[in-house]
Order: structure tokens, then sequence, then C-alpha cells
């Protein structure tokens, strides 16, 4: 998280980032035929939370008339990535709340959270920690020394801390669904392997590479050993931002060597098959990744990239996509701030995260941050003091907050194995549609105007009219 972007949020409502469709060449397939009976169900949430998430009566109808004023046509013969999944950051001060709920809330919760039935929002992926984030009650590492001392041997690690909160709820988490994908991201090394010697900045000293990439080889083995799976791993969390506590400072070109020389290298004599995913920052430095990919020696093991969007375009992820489109791109982190107005974050976050990632080629969407109690706690000592949680719990009372919509609007539908397909890029009228693995279509659809829009929603030449309130979203399912 970026504190410098504390004072985005009081605007929110009044940002209008332009909306690009992605680029590069979809992949092409035949038509489907329509099934000639299927009505649209719709979903809605309203910028004033007088409906959050609901289903509207009825069903919307295709019928063959024409479509008529504006219209957002699904063409599904137009295909592009496939879709890994929609969802949040399990701090593990997310965990340390959920592990004090009741037992039967805490079921019934991470049912809801994770469950694919009606009743559940189908959170479908999850980013956690290696070690402490900004968001547990204290800084730690799996190695942590006197300041004398060193373990280049890594023989005093120990997933201890995780095993009081986080691996247990996990492994809750995945009995519920177990499909879900992981994905961890350091904040800081050990602090014996920095040049400072402390938990906030420094950078990796050069003869600790070799232990660090077997620093992420113990920490995957041993959460295997757990019974957790991660699909992925970051090399470090925004890489250029060391004023978090815990942070790190890792330019592009020491991860570039980090990853060539030591760390693709290390899992793959560990014969690990987690992607490792380079960068994990902001929008406003393609380059950084750039750089990273461009490296011979880094390439090959480099799955894609991560983003967030506390500075730059969302259309930089396009840049990076097209310069290298056998890579994947993700977005892996956006926060809300806890004194920020429901409405602007609403239509902020679909538009950007949820509509502008997607489009720009993001295998998947994350918020920061899944729970929070009722003072954003807790956090290290420097650590964000404004960060609002999808949740906010107090022991078994639950809240609901914003970031919990603005995932649910897609987790819910759109579930892993789904494939962004086209749709029109009508202004005042953000979307992104989405054929599923069954063969259904969902299609996401901001109105980020301050009056109520009509349009026809068209697909193979039929169409139906449908209507959004102002700043409202909708998700239409057929």
């Amino acid at each position: 998280m970026n504190p410098v972007s504390i004072f985005r949020w009081g605007t929110a409502a009044l940002l209008t980032l332009a909306l690009l469709p992605g680029h590069g060449q979809a992949r092409k397939g035949a038509p489907k035929t329509p099934t000639k009976t299927a009505g649209i169900a719709c979903w809605m949430t309203t910028p004033d939370q007088t409906q959050l998430l609901q289903r509207q009566p009825g069903a919307l109808a295709f019928a063959p008339a024409a479509a008529t004023g504006t219209v957002i046509e699904v063409d599904d013969s137009q295909r592009f990535q496939p879709i890994d999944g929609f969802g949040y950051c399990l701090t593990g001060g997310s965990a340390e709340l959920l592990h004090a709920m009741s037992p039967a809330r805490r079921t019934a919760l991470l049912r809801e959270l994770f469950g694919t039935d009606a009743q559940g929002i189908g959170v479908s992926y999850l980013r956690l920690s290696i070690g402490a984030s900004d968001l547990d009650a204290q800084v730690f590492s799996y190695d942590d020394l006197p300041a004398d001392q060193t373990d280049p041997a890594l023989a005093k690690f120990s997933l201890a801390e995780d095993e009081k909160h986080l691996i247990p709820v996990l492994k809750e988490i995945l009995a519920i669904n177990p499909g879900l994908k992981l994905l961890g991201s350091p904040w800081s090394p050990p602090t014996w392997m920095k040049t400072n010697g402390a938990t906030k900045g420094g950078s990796l000293k050069p003869e600790f590479y070799p232990a660090y990439a077997q620093y992420f080889v113990k920490y995957l083995q041993g959460m295997k050993k757990a019974g957790i799976r991660l699909d992925a791993v970051t090399v470090q969390n925004e890489p250029l931002h060391p004023g978090n506590n815990p942070s790190l400072l890792m330019l592009a070109e020491q991860q570039a060597e980090f990853i060539g020389k030591h760390l693709g290298p290390a899992f793959k004599a560990a014969k690990l098959d987690t992607k490792i995913i380079c960068y994990d920052h902001n929008a406003d430095k393609p380059e950084y990744p750039l750089t990273v990919l461009g490296d011979a020696t880094a390439n090959p093991y480099v799955d894609g990239s991560a983003f967030h969007l506390y500075a730059g375009p969302i259309e930089a992820l396009s840049k990076v996509h097209d310069a290298y489109p056998q890579k994947n791109v993700y977005f892996t982190e956006e926060w809300v701030g806890a004194r920020s107005p429901f409405a602007g974050n609403l239509g902020w976050h679909v538009k950007n995260l949820f509509v502008g990632a997607p489009r720009n080629w993001s295998r998947n969407v994350l918020e920061w941050n899944l729970a929070a109690d009722p003072h954003q706690n807790p956090h290290t000592p420097g650590g964000c003091k404004e960060c609002l949680g999808a949740i906010t719990l107090a022991h078994d009372t639950v809240s609901r907050h914003v970031a919990y919509y603005t995932v649910a609007h897609s987790s819910k539908f759109v579930r892993p194995g789904s494939v962004r397909v086209a749709s029109s890029a009508v202004a005042g009228l953000p979307n992104v549609a989405y054929r599923t693995p069954t063969g259904g279509h969902v299609l996401l659809v901001l109105n980020d105007q301050a009056t109520p829009q009509t349009f026809s929603l068209r697909y193979q030449g039929r169409s139906a009219p449908a209507t959004l309130p102002a700043g409202a979203v909708a998700t239409y399912v057929w």
C-alpha cells in the first residue's frame, strides 16, 4: 500500500481515466448459437447502498428486434485472456481476526466469502504475505536473528508465525474452495540479509541472493507440507517503495539478476512449478517489468508481471502485454481509504480495476486486505492506519464494505477458466464481458454518469433493453 495515494480518495468520484479496450490480437472462435429461451439475470449495486449485489426481479429477455440507441454488443467469437480469479489480500491481520471468531460464525462467513453455491460470492484468488506485511500486528520473517548473527543455511527457518493464524484459516478456506488460487508476496527478507539491517527499507545484499532464493523454496515446501499449494509468487511487494514497514528497495536490474541467476534456478532444482511474477507495483513504471522481461537470463523463469494502481494509467498493463504477449499480466493490489465515500470508491474501482484491468489483459483482480477491525487494526508500527477491509470484524459482528461488493460482482459469476470476450467500448458505460467454462456469458457494466442510462445489450443479433441508475454497477448473466 502506497501512502502517497491517500489524497486521491477525497475526489475519487471525480476521477475519469480514459478506458481503452484491450490491445493486441484476440483469439477467434466459432460463434455459438444463442439460447432462444434464456433470460438475462441481473445483480445490481447502487452508490446510495439501497441495493447491494441485489438480484433484480424478473429477467431481461433477448428479442430479434433491432437494437436502438446506445448498444453494448458482446461478441464471443473474439476471445482474449483466460481468467484466474478475483479476490483479496489475506493479510496476517485478516487471518488473526478471522481466527478469533467463534468457530460457527467463522465457518458461516468463510462459506459466504468462498462458497460457490447460491449463498456464496465465490472468491477465487487470494494474495498472501511471505512473512509479515504492514497489516500484521508485528513485523516478522521466517528466520529472525539477533543483530550480529546470520543464517545463510537457513537452519533456523520456521513458519511458526503463520501457524498461529494464517495456516489454520487457510486450511478452512481450502476445505470450502479447494480450487482457490494463492499468490505469495514478500514485504521484506530477514533483516540480516539487508544492507541496513532493518525491517524498513534497505536492499538485499548480493552475497545473500542464494540464501534468499532458498528462503522462497523453503517457504513453498513448508506450505505444501501444511497442505497449502501456492500457484505463484511475486519477488517483492512494491519494490520501489522502501518507506513502508516492512519493505525493501529492489531495482529492476537487481530483480532481473536475482530471478535469472538465483530464484529461477532454485525453483528448477527443487522441481517447483510455482510461477514467478515480476514487479508487483504501480502502473506508472512499466519500464520496470519491461527491464526484467528483457533480461535474457531472467525471462525464461518469469510467468508475467503484476501491477498496482496507486499511480499511472491502467492501460500500462497493455503496454507490457504488447511487448511480451506470451507473458501474463496480473492485478494484485488496490486499497480503499477508511474515510473515503462508498459511492466514489464503487465507481472508481469498478471502472479502473474490474473493467480496466481485464480489458488490459489482467488474469485476475485483487483488492487490498480482506478484513480489519473497527479501528483499521492490526497493523505494524508505521503500517497503514487507514486501510478499510472488505469486511470489518468486531469479533463475530461482520460489516461489509465497498470492496466486498466490487469483488463479488465479478467473483460470483466469472469463475476461474472463464475467458474475456469482446464487448463494445461505450462512453459512460464502461464494461467487460466473459464466456464462462459452462458456455454462459457475463457482462459487468458501470454507469459512470450522473443520470440513469438506458442501453441495448446485444448478442448474436438479438437485443435486450436495460437501464442502469446513476453511478450503479450491474452484472448481467445469461
